[in-house]
């Protein structure tokens, strides 16, 4: 027996994952994509920025249903730097867009174009 296949090199870190795992991840993420796709085709809210807020808060569902049941990220995987890596990159997506947004909406509001007014005067 080889140093790699010796039973101290165990595959012991890697999950144990189920079929019956990844078919309740396939059946939420089918369910939480179906449910936005007809709340948008159908307009029963009738608000459009109600919808957009309830689409977005299953697509937050979703990512989270993809981690857990797909890439099988927890707090235990790999000591929890998983988990701290999920953490920091949260923080910098929330930094990039945050400073986006804020730019975008000051830009908007700095950069209006004039009114008909002020564009015949010399």
């Amino acid at each position: 027996m080889s140093a790699l296949q010796s039973p101290a090199h165990g595959h012991g870190a890697a999950p144990h994952v189920a079929l019956k795992d990844y078919a309740t991840g396939f059946v939420l993420s089918v369910v939480l994509t179906a449910i936005p796709f007809w709340l948008v085709m159908s307009g029963v809210l009738g608000d459009k920025s109600l919808t957009a807020m309830i689409v977005a808060i299953f697509a937050g569902v979703q990512v989270v249903v993809q981690m857990v049941f797909f890439l099988h990220m927890n707090t235990k995987s790999e000591g929890g730097w998983n988990f701290l890596a999920l953490a920091f990159t949260i923080i910098l997506v929330g930094i990039v867009m945050s400073g986006s947004l804020w730019v975008m909406y000051h830009l908007n509001q700095n950069m209006m174009p004039m009114s008909h007014a002020m564009a015949d005067q010399p």
